[in-house]
């Protein structure tokens, strides 16, 4: 993904979320010139065998050269990486559109931290891009141009879907989407499979079934939930008194207080 030009997409952040949407990109056979800064040389370099970017270790340098701008660090680093950011001189035709994949921090902070007319958006893109079938929800300022809204749009749909929606809702979908979801709910079904007396390969398997078949079968039958879950689910039968206990247990409850806890989080990021 080194390609040719000057202007180029910048990660600063090499980390895993970077690591995901990179390998997607290579998946999704990406031609446009790649730049990562990070201040570990180690992850630079490692990033560099595996996905043939180039690499900066100055944050300068690497500023310099980005049409777009990916900010891809923790939340508690954005502050002091786009202060830093804002001290960069461009070019009077540079135009730079900046995505922030940071958790919580709204665009207005962004804004703020950087104090330079940059072209801002959000994304929340899946570590699942990786293989190709992301989630990537985004938004926009209001006064973002259709050329950089597109720009955005775009990249991320090289590594899965794209939905766009209001700031006010990034929270809750950040809670929602994540594919972490999918693998605690596999390794709870499982391991309780395994006390039944199930061995790990086959505990995995049968729990792997129930969720990512069932989900992609309600993908692609073009039938309600409620249907599905009415087929699956005879009333008086093994599958429905499963369910039935579980939510007896709380299991709705425990999922609900779970979100909740995130959009705290997610809050409490924004009062940086």
């Amino acid at each position: 993904m080194k390609g040719t030009g000057k202007s180029a997409v910048v990660f600063l952040g090499g980390g895993r979320i970077t690591s995901a949407l990179l390998a997607g990109l290579r998946l999704a056979g990406f031609r446009q010139r790649v730049v990562v800064h990070d201040r570990n040389a180690q992850k630079l370099r490692q990033l560099k065998r595996q996905y043939d970017v180039q690499i900066e270790p100055d944050l300068h340098c690497a500023v310099e050269q980005a049409r777009l701008l990916i900010i891809a660090v923790r939340p508690d680093s954005v502050r002091d990486l786009l202060q830093r950011v804002g001290q960069v001189r461009l070019g009077q035709t540079h135009s730079l559109t900046a995505v922030s994949l940071a958790a919580g921090i709204p665009l207005k902070k962004l804004r703020a931290w950087t104090k330079r007319p940059l072209r801002w958006a959000r994304a929340m893109p899946s570590p699942v891009a990786r293989t190709g079938h992301g989630l990537t929800a985004i938004t926009f300022n209001r006064d973002t141009p259709a050329t950089a809204r597109r720009e955005v749009r775009d990249f991320f749909s090289r590594v899965g879907t794209v939905v766009e929606i209001p700031e006010r809702k990034f929270d809750a979908f950040t809670v929602t989407y994540s594919s972490s979801h999918g693998y605690h709910a596999l390794s709870t079904l499982a391991e309780a499979a395994g006390n039944l007396g199930l061995d790990r390969k086959t505990a995995l398997t049968a729990a792997a079934h129930a969720l990512a078949d069932g989900v992609a079968a309600w993908r692609e039958a073009g039938l309600s939930l409620d249907a599905l879950l009415n087929e699956a689910a005879t009333p008086g039968g093994i599958a429905a008194t499963t369910m039935a206990k579980m939510d007896q247990s709380g299991y709705k409850r425990s999922v609900r207080l779970g979100l909740r806890a995130g959009m705290s989080r997610a809050a409490k990021n924004a009062k940086r």
